[in-house]
């Protein structure tokens, strides 16, 4: 009889413990992993570019992923490549100099495994969204702790996922304009060097992994693609293992893709045996005179050009645009403008650009 009490006494007692801790205990966010699609799946963008040999692929918000059930379905449905969008910058992923933080990445890796489809690492070597206690401490480091700070960084990252990801952009946006190398945070404590060192240390940690550059305004002509292309034949010469260049390709409307230079960069980075991938791809509708349909037209134009120009290339193996709702479009957020980049609107209705990519991908 006393054991009985007593027994009755311990659930009443822990059983609200234990249902207050469950329920105040922080978890994961855990975002429906079926796709639920609105489109007919035959002819969606992933797989048109699937018959075409290539990748279709878009930056992910995670925060939409987890919260906006159209922007699951649309991605799961429309793309077999995504790219997350800031959960693996530093300032993220390695919040202290002893810790990492995996949580986010670990649950976008699992919605693509879900729904078949590949990831694409960014950024591993940047100058911006760095964390407080390395910009804070950079007079403090010696040269040799920012080579373990920056070798430890891209080893523990990529050898964590090594095998699920395809590719990664190894270094990001390490050129000026007029192709001198970005005084950034690396460069200053280490050397140009770091360049070098960051592919190596990248591949050593997946040697099956395909090893990016990738910068913005290095898409056509100019200082800055030229010293893109004088830097990746440099590497090769030196035998450094980098597979591929990522140009971002965030266009304006109003200076619209020029097809003859797109194909001839491309080209000569195709000829030194690189990969090319369009990796930020958007064009942008901003300060552009013109009615709504005219604007609309033209950005597909744009859209078309360019996939056009990649899949005539020898070895242009994805189109990757900067998210693909204009209900998350970065440059609202950054710019804090009304603009309409992507190929889905704010409704995820397709537009015009859509349309145009599925006619491009689905001719001979």
């Amino acid at each position: 009889m006393k054991q009985r009490v007593f027994t009755a006494l311990v659930v009443l007692v822990l059983v609200p413990l234990i249902t207050f801790w469950v329920s105040s205990t922080p978890s994961a966010p855990t975002p429906a992993l079926v796709p639920t699609p609105a489109l007919d799946t035959s002819t969606s963008l992933r797989s048109l570019a699937e018959k075409r040999g290539i990748s279709m692929g878009t930056a992910v918000q995670s925060e939409a992923l987890w919260n906006d059930a159209n922007y699951r379905s649309t991605l799961a449905h429309e793309y077999n490549m995504f790219v997350p969008e800031n959960a693996w910058k530093f300032e993220t992923i390695h919040p202290r100099r002893d810790r990492y933080n995996f949580t986010e990445i670990d649950a976008l890796m699992a919605f693509a495994k879900a729904n078949h489809m590949e990831v694409r690492g960014h950024p591993l070597v940047w100058h911006s969204k760095l964390p407080r206690w390395l910009w804070m401490n950079e007079e403090k480091f010696t040269r040799d702790d920012f080579i373990t700070i920056l070798r430890d960084h891209i080893q523990t990252i990529v050898s964590r996922y090594r095998g699920q990801v395809v590719a990664w952009d190894v270094v990001n946006e390490a050129i000026n304009r007029d192709g001198s190398l970005r005084d950034t945070i690396w460069l200053r404590n280490i050397g140009p060097e770091y360049i070098d060192m960051a592919f190596r240390w990248a591949h050593e940690a997946d040697p099956q992994a395909h090893l990016f550059y990738g910068d913005y305004a290095n898409d056509e002509r100019g200082s800055k693609p030229d010293a893109m292309y004088n830097l990746t034949r440099g590497m090769l010469q030196r035998g450094v293992p980098i597979h591929g260049v990522g140009l971002q390709a965030h266009k304006l409307l109003r200076e619209p893709p020029n097809r003859y230079y797109l194909a001839a960069n491309m080209k000569r980075h195709n000829d030194l045996g690189l990969e090319v991938q369009f990796t930020e791809l958007d064009v942008s509708m901003d300060k552009t005179k013109g009615s709504q349909e005219e604007l609309l037209a033209a950005q597909a134009h744009a859209y078309s050009d360019i996939l056009e120009v990649c899949l005539a290339a020898q070895k242009c193996t994805a189109i990757i645009t900067w998210g693909f709702t204009d209900r998350y479009t970065w440059l609202g957020g950054l710019k804090g403008i009304q603009d309409a980049p992507l190929i889905f609107d704010k409704a995820y209705r397709p537009k015009p650009a859509y349309y145009a990519l599925k006619e491009v991908l689905s001719s001979e």
